[in-house]
Parts: structure tokens; C-alpha cells; sequence
């Protein structure tokens, strides 16, 4: 009988999009480049996971390892700003990206942080036809960037266990998030490289549930990420939602 060859992954890989953040992986750790923003909302995003993942896995809070024995995956984890920061909570961390510069970069940083990491030059697509499964999968300003968002959700769904946890956050697409990611942040303030956003790729939070719903996921929690210019620090709201938002997600 003859084999049958397996057939590649439908890929949501937006060529262009990944092109372009190669071009300036060697400044994912420069707090002051193009990935300041990134650098200034750390914190919060570091915060929300943590949060969430302690209330949903019931971890112990007495120890500075909580997601010890958690299997977590990075998707576009880009030069490893939360793989990092993952890691040091103890988790096992898959930090996945179609950028092999961008894979480059994170593993130097993390040899000379004294960090094990596992950094792969792939996709969430690749994994998924594996049969790979995570406790925590993380798809951190990645939803915007990507060819195809039914094909890569399904697919990051796809990689969460039964009873785990899906966290993403993005973009709405709002006038107010128009004005201020793409007219503020890349035009007046030149926080980002201009063209780093398509306003039309950004998502409304319903449209990121209706993919997911028909993939045994529930959404448990929606917050806002909100910037203070005058303070230049990000905060969680439950309320606003309209520029930056996180979603978390539980598998059935």
C-alpha cells in the first residue's frame, strides 16, 4: 500500500508582514526603537496573563514559580518579550514565529539571560497539524498582522488543551483606534515605523468570538488596554475597550 503524503498546513503567514518585522528584529530588545510599545506595555500584558492563567489553573500564589508545570505557547512571539518573562513564572515555553531573524534574536537574548526556551522558526498552522496541545497558548498583537484570522484562530485553538487557555490581544476597529494607533502612534508621534498597521485588519471582539465559539472555546474574559500620555504607562479597563483589548478563552 502506499503511503499518502501529509499535506502542509493551510498557513495564515502574511509574507509581507513577517518581511517587515525581519528587517528590524535586531531591535526587539531596544526599549527606545521601533518596539517601544511594545517595551511600555509589557507590564500590563505580563500582569493580565498571570492573573488570568492563576485564577484559571487555581496555581499557588505563595511561590515565584506559579506556572511550574505549565506548557505554554508564544504565538508571533517575535524577539521573545513574553516568552522571557513566561519563562521566569516557570512555565515551559514554546516561543513560535515565521520570522527566523526574529527566532535568531530571541534565542541569543534568552542564552544570555540564562533562560530555556524553546524557539522554533514556525506556525501555529504547523504545530496544530502535530497535534501539539498547550495549557496556555498566548497570541500577543499578532491577530492584525496575519494573511487569514479564521485559518490562524482555528488553528491556535487547535493548540489548546481541553480545559486550557487561550489568550490574545489586538486592535478594535474603531475611528478612536484609527486616530490612535495608526494617525497618533505612526504618523504624529512616530512611535511605530509607518504602515506597521492596516486599520482594516484590526477586529471587532465579536468577530474574534464567532470564529472561536464553533471551536468548543468560551470566551471568559474581555478588558481594555488603555495608553496615559502623560504618565506613558498602560493600564486594564474593563470599560474601554474601543483602541487595545485582551481576550481570554477556556476549551471546553
Amino acid at each position: 500500500m502506499t503511503k499518502t503524503a501529509r499535506q502542509p498546513p493551510i498557513s495564515s503567514v502574511d509574507e509581507e508582514e513577517v518581511a517587515q518585522f525581519s528587517r528590524i528584529a535586531g531591535a526587539w530588545w531596544d526599549p527606545n526603537g521601533p518596539f517601544a510599545p511594545l517595551h511600555r506595555m509589557n507590564p500590563v500584558r505580563i500582569g493580565y496573563i498571570r492573573e488570568l492563567a492563576m485564577r484559571h489553573f487555581s496555581l499557588p500564589e505563595n511561590t515565584d514559580l506559579p506556572f511550574s508545570g505549565l506548557r505554554i505557547a508564544d504565538i508571533g512571539c517575535g524577539g521573545g518579550l513574553i516568552c522571557e518573562p513566561m519563562a521566569r513564572l516557570g512555565g515551559r515555553v514554546s516561543g513560535i514565529d515565521a520570522s527566523e531573524e526574529n527566532i535568531a534574536v530571541a534565542r541569543r537574548h534568552a542564552e544570555s539571560s540564562g533562560l530555556t526556551i524553546d524557539y522554533r522558526a514556525t506556525t501555529a498552522e504547523a504545530m496544530a497539524q502535530d497535534g501539539e496541545a498547550c495549557d496556555l497558548v498566548l497570541a500577543l498583537e499578532i491577530l492584525e498582522h496575519v494573511a487569514d484570522v479564521s485559518v490562524f484562530l482555528e488553528a491556535c485553538a487547535a493548540l489548546v488543551r481541553p480545559g486550557g487557555l487561550l489568550v490574545l490581544s489586538t486592535l478594535n476597529r474603531t475611528a478612536r483606534s484609527f486616530l490612535m494607533a495608526i494617525v497618533g502612534a505612526e504618523y504624529l508621534l512616530r512611535w511605530l515605523p509607518r504602515g506597521t498597521h492596516d486599520w482594516s485588519k484590526f477586529l471587532l471582539p465579536s468577530e474574534i468570538d464567532s470564529v472561536l465559539k464553533p471551536q468548543a472555546m468560551q470566551l471568559c474574559d474581555l478588558t481594555g488596554m488603555c495608553y496615559h500620555p502623560l504618565r506613558g504607562d498602560w493600564s486594564l479597563s474593563k470599560q474601554d475597550t474601543a483602541v487595545n483589548y485582551l481576550m481570554g478563552f477556556w476549551k471546553e
